[in-house]
């Protein structure tokens, strides 16, 4: 029986992108195009760009501006494009969410203020600001893991009512919030490739990946066996992809490390340049890494 996809108003498989250093720790804009490059070739139909993953604690405005205007050209118009602004200073993220605007965005992705803890009441005093700053769409992102906060159901509540506020990533996973959220009228993305599957029998309506590095057209398979019904397809390929999910998201230096040997190891980049504080995958783990992704068939 075939089941109605959910509208997903950002395309509905993206992957939260590594941005590219070059030796030197200096942005390289080439490399950065050539990981958009392989994502749009390999399944997806939208991008997130300066996220956690993207490694946007350590990069400067002016450096997102630059990446966002070159992955935009070198994708084309028609590849859904979200920028990432969330910050945990809101003057920092109204500048982020404007020149996003200018740069050729199609929405913009709010994640909670980290590490000062905001009351509910501050993070609807943040997110409004945001949101006013640009006449860009928004998707919240919900990741306590990272920013010690989790976005009370009630703030989402009122969150929901203003226009531009469409969607959110959810990486907490609770099943039933998002089934709520999905009442409240927002579109909910799966921010945790663990729960991919979940989040779709749960009613999201697409992925913010960080295993999409890798995996792009076997997510897109994989929701387009839910879509028509096909849950036992569905299951069939989530399971083949578990050790890759589990190499990439399971160890303790993972997201920009991981995503960036994961491009090495595929031919997208040429190394797994990071910025401090993080530090590049090991060669041990660099090797776990790859036995991860040949247990799933994707090397």
């Amino acid at each position: 029986m075939t089941s109605a996809a959910p509208e997903a108003p950002f395309g509905r498989v993206l992957t939260a992108m590594a941005t590219a250093f070059h030796d030197d720790g200096s942005l390289d804009l080439a490399g950065t195009a050539a990981i958009a490059a392989h994502l749009v070739a390999n399944g997806h139909d939208g991008l997130v760009v300066s996220g956690t993953t993207g490694e946007s604690p350590t990069t400067t405005v002016a450096e997102d501006g630059e990446i966002l205007a070159a992955v935009r050209a070198e994708v084309g118009p028609d590849i859904k494009l979200v920028a990432g602004v969330g910050t945990n200073t809101t003057v920092h993220s109204v500048e982020l969410a404007r020149q996003a605007q200018a740069n050729g965005a199609d929405g913009v992705l709010l994640v909670t203020p980290y590490y000062n803890k905001p009351s509910q009441k501050g993070l609807l005093h943040h997110f409004r600001q945001v949101t006013e700053a640009s006449d860009l769409p928004v998707m919240l992102y919900d990741v306590p893991g990272r920013t010690g906060t989790t976005i009370a159901l009630e703030t989402y509540r009122e969150a929901a009512q203003w226009d531009k506020v469409v969607a959110v990533k959810d990486a907490v996973g609770d099943f039933v919030r998002g089934v709520r959220l999905r009442e409240l009228g927002l579109a909910v993305y799966s921010g945790d490739d663990a729960n991919n599957l979940g989040w779709l029998a749960h009613g999201a309506c697409g992925f913010v990946s960080v295993a999409g590095h890798a995996c792009g057209n076997q997510l897109r398979e994989m929701a387009d066996a839910f879509f028509a019904g096909e849950n036992a397809r569905a299951l069939e390929i989530f399971t083949r992809l578990l050790p890759a999910i589990d190499a990439i998201m399971g160890v303790p230096n993972y997201g920009a490390t991981t995503a960036k040997a994961t491009c090495q190891m595929l031919g997208v980049l040429d190394n797994r340049n990071v910025r401090s504080p993080l530090v590049p995958l090991d060669d041990d783990e660099y090797v776990a890494l790859r036995a991860g992704l040949s247990a799933s068939g994707l090397l």
